[in-house]
């Protein structure tokens, strides 16, 4: 049941078990607000990390009907939710002509229609003047061979971020993107140490970034009550270099 007496953000965050989600949520619960996070696989071991003023809930962002229990759900514990942020993400490379067409597909899926999929469940229980924050990526705007996927489905985040800012704006919801650049996540891992030393060849400050620093501009960007449509790249100057 909705808990009136507590006065703090309530934020759903997808992919939220790890990586910059999770770090998003962590920096949450530090801010005194709670947080529920969203993956297909529920642990255990992180509901108890977490503590009480977390939720996690399983659900898969590609499948609509899934992100809509998963909002019922959280809305019914805590009686709205204040900050979308739409993080889940999914990686999966080729060259064009090699490019498995079950990749491509579901790499949109999740990138690009789950960021959809989770607007339209959360929406119903935001209020006006909530926020909505949406995870691109570097790539969505500048060349990388290999990753027309991965490229497509943040560039088309990034026309649904403007799109949705001006529709959203007569509530007062905002919404904007942030760009992430060269970050060590589970889904950078597997990038091989000469690959890893080229791209941060390429990036002005020379280092790669952390999923605490990208944490630090999502909880800004979401309290920014005058900025929607933006896009904010947070990558250590590759957007200026590239």
């Amino acid at each position: 049941m909705h808990d009136g007496a507590f006065h703090g953000q309530r934020w759903f965050i997808t992919g939220g078990s790890r990586g910059i989600g999770l770090a998003v949520a962590r920096r949450v619960l530090s801010q005194g607000h709670r947080v529920a996070v969203l993956a297909r696989r529920v642990d255990k071991s992180l509901a108890g990390e977490l503590g009480d003023r977390a939720l996690c809930v399983p659900g898969d962002v590609s499948d609509p009907e899934s992100m809509q229990r998963a909002a019922d759900k959280v809305a019914e514990a805590w009686g709205g939710i204040d900050v979308l942020v739409n993080n889940a993400g999914l990686h999966r490379g080729g060259k064009v002509d090699r490019l498995a067409l079950a990749d491509w597909d579901a790499v949109l899926s999740t990138n690009l229609s789950g960021a959809l999929y989770g607007v339209r469940a959360v929406l119903p229980h935001m209020p006006d003047g909530g926020s909505i924050v949406n995870i691109g990526a570097v790539v969505g705007f500048r060349g990388f061979p290999g990753d027309s996927a991965y490229a497509a489905s943040k560039a088309g985040l990034s026309g649904l971020t403007a799109v949705l800012a001006v529709e959203l704006a007569v509530r007062q919801i905002r919404v904007n993107l942030v760009l992430p650049g060269l970050v060590m996540t589970d889904m950078t891992a597997a990038i091989g140490v000469k690959s890893r030393e080229r791209l941060i060849a390429r990036v002005p400050l020379r280092r790669v970034g952390t999923e605490e620093e990208i944490a630090n501009v999502v909880c800004w960007v979401s309290g920014s009550t005058y900025m929607t449509g933006a896009v904010i790249p947070t990558d250590g100057g590759m957007m200026c270099q590239l």
